[in-house]
């Protein structure tokens, strides 16, 4: 019960710390930056959209089948197809209810495979400890090959933050009396968790990772690894180039916002609000006005979401009948009716 409570909770507060940002980014603009944003919006060259949905889909796709490898580490032998419609109904469920789709995922597959669900589950645990991992990696890479940028960008945020506190006290406190009353809120809820829950947690952390080093086909984990993240940086750069006012920029600045993207997904639902604002900020570094900077933010985090939206309901609305197909295939296959 207070498990499901401080779940509610938590989906409140960073729901409503994503709509709060949302309000904040269109509240502050004038009606001219407003027309400005939605012409900046018009302005993306539609035919890179085609690339940008393809290499988004891949992303999962490649996710799916790397998902594959290691529900065979517990003997578990699910379809392509099947593993791939599970990852999608996860996904959309997450847009709706945060860590659910991880819940779902494993239902859907072991309802269709006829698997058993706790097995299942254990293999999110190492997956989701590895992509934690490598998101780290790929942050300190991106940190260390834009060090001079970054550095050169929050130098300049410092000086300039004593005039935006100034124009920004009734937002500055709204902020941190929210802050205040979730860490409180956390704190009800956390003295009464055990110590040794956290430790479990962090010692099923560190099982997961080291089960798939010590997989028989970890280099095929690996190379799917790197491909969805390669998927991911590959979406992002395409988009950059599908705006005239980000086009000249680099591989490595797709590298910087894909980390500050990727924090906005993880902490607001889906990134709603956070993602757009968190990648705006960054591209400031590289010298892009505000406008385009939002316009890119909000078109990245529309379609990467439409992406999800579709396939996703494609996959609830096909699922059973791709099912009921093959079972009678199946059947039919059997020595008794040939």
């Amino acid at each position: 019960m207070k498990k499901a409570l401080l779940t509610i909770v938590q989906y409140i507060v960073f729901l409503g710390l994503g709509i709060w940002i949302i309000y904040h980014m269109l509240h502050q603009l004038t009606d001219q930056q407003t027309t400005e944003l939605v012409n900046a919006m018009k302005s993306i060259n539609a035919w890179y959209l085609i690339p940008i949905c393809f290499v988004g889909f891949l992303s999962h796709f490649f996710r799916a089948l790397r998902w594959r490898y290691l529900l065979e580490t517990v003997d578990m032998y699910p379809t392509v197809t099947n593993t791939t419609f599970a990852v999608f109904i996860g996904y959309i469920t997450n847009l709706a209810v945060p860590r659910a789709g991880e819940v779902a995922k494993c239902t859907v597959l072991a309802k269709y495979e006829k698997l058993p669900a706790h097995k299942i589950i254990g293999t999110i645990v190492a997956e989701r400890a590895f992509d934690i991992v490598c998101l780290l990696v790929i942050a300190l890479t991106a940190f260390f090959s834009q060090m001079q940028i970054i550095n050169d960008y929050i130098g300049e945020s410092f000086k300039e933050l004593p005039a935006k506190l100034e124009r920004n006290k009734g937002m500055l406190a709204m902020t941190l009396v929210g802050i205040g009353v979730f860490i409180f809120i956390l704190f009800l809820f956390y003295r009464r968790v055990k110590d040794n829950k956290i430790g479990q947690f962090m010692k099923e952390m560190t099982h997961g990772i080291l089960s798939i080093l010590r997989m028989k086909k970890r280099w095929q984990f690996i190379g799917y690894t790197f491909l969805i993240w390669l998927m991911y940086l590959v979406q992002i750069y395409i988009g950059l180039k599908s705006l005239p006012d980000t086009h000249l920029l680099t591989p490595l600045a797709a590298l910087v916002v894909l980390v500050y993207g990727s924090v906005g997904m993880i902490i607001t639902p889906g990134g709603i609000g956070l993602y757009p604002y968190l990648v705006a900020q960054i591209l400031a570094a590289y010298a892009i006005p505000q406008i385009p900077a939002q316009a890119f933010g909000w078109i990245a985090w529309v379609v990467q979401t439409a992406i999800i939206i579709v396939v996703g309901v494609f996959s609830l609305l096909f699922i059973h009948t791709y099912n009921k197909r093959r079972d009678a295939k199946t059947a039919m296959d059997r020595p008794e009716n040939l």
